[in-house]
């Protein structure tokens, strides 16, 4: 073993001691692609509940895509949704907490947008559904669909919006990104969770995985260097940077795995099970 490995394994078994809240990232981090939680995921969540250390979904999915999996994973407790802009009551099924974007900066956002990426469209993700334009084109059900319409229409009589999603046909997410912060990084935070696609995700000012998540932590009186964390995408950067541990998957965006104090193997092969049967053992 390597003088950096054995470093390594040193600070994982120091934090093995003190931790008391699992922090974890959904899709490409404990949800392999088309393919639904393993076992042995779902039996690494039931012993960290079993030692009384709760695992907290952090994740970029709004509320109506995380209850079912959370019924399956058998969690309770709070749920970090849409990259921090809403959390979500597992125990009571509603919201608890959200941090919307005013009605102005969702137009300073477009106005400014457009230009910048030709071609570009919105979509509008509220608590209570998704809005979107016509040139924003989905994939699949994007579950309570309320209105598809051009952009000043989707904001009448809209519930507060807590996510922008825009996509640009031909353009990575990540020049995407870097496009979106030049033009409108003062005005809210730019991030997207799969490098395959033309989408961002954008949300108030300051508001981010890691943000919230401190919020939550804070309520239950855990500390950041108590938490472990996991992610794989540049929307679980800030979340990778404030835990105590953090973890990026080995397939996962070269800045995730940059940003983390350690590497799991892939969310194919159980990654997040892997260390979490490993942090158990040496409590």
């Amino acid at each position: 073993m390597t003088s950096e490995a054995l470093t390594l394994d040193a600070a994982e078994n120091e934090f093995a001691r003190t931790w008391k809240l699992v922090a974890t990232d959904l899709d490409g981090t404990v949800i392999p692609r088309d393919r639904p939680l393993s076992a042995r995921t779902l039996a690494a969540f039931a012993a960290c509940d079993a030692a009384g250390i709760p695992v907290v979904p952090v994740t970029g999915r709004p509320p109506r895509w995380v209850t079912p999996l959370a019924s399956e994973a058998g969690l309770r407790g709070q749920v970090v949704c849409a990259n921090g802009a809403v959390v979500f009551d597992l125990d009571t099924d509603r919201v608890v907490r959200q941090h919307t974007i005013a009605v102005d900066v969702l137009r300073q956002v477009v106005a400014a947008l457009r230009p910048a990426l030709p071609g570009i469209g919105f979509a509008l993700e509220a608590v209570v559904g998704f809005r979107r334009e016509p040139e924003y084109a989905t994939r699949f059900d994007t579950g309570l669909e309320q209105r598809v319409a051009a952009f000043e229409e989707l904001l009448v009589d809209s519930p507060p919006v807590v996510k922008i999603l825009a996509k640009c046909p031909g353009v990575s997410s990540d020049d995407m990104v870097a496009v979106a912060r030049g033009a409108v990084g003062g005005l809210v935070n730019v991030t997207h969770s799969n490098a395959a696609d033309s989408l961002v995700e954008i949300m108030a000012a300051g508001v981010s995985k890691a943000s919230t998540l401190a919020e939550v932590a804070a309520d239950r009186g855990t500390a950041a260097s108590q938490v472990v964390a996991f992610g794989d995408m540049p929307n679980d950067l800030e979340m990778l940077r404030w835990a105590g541990r953090s973890y990026a998957m080995a397939d996962g965006h070269p800045d995730a795995l940059a940003a983390a104090d350690a590497v799991a193997p892939d969310c194919g092969d159980d990654g997040v099970a892997q260390v979490l049967e490993r942090l158990l053992s040496r409590r």
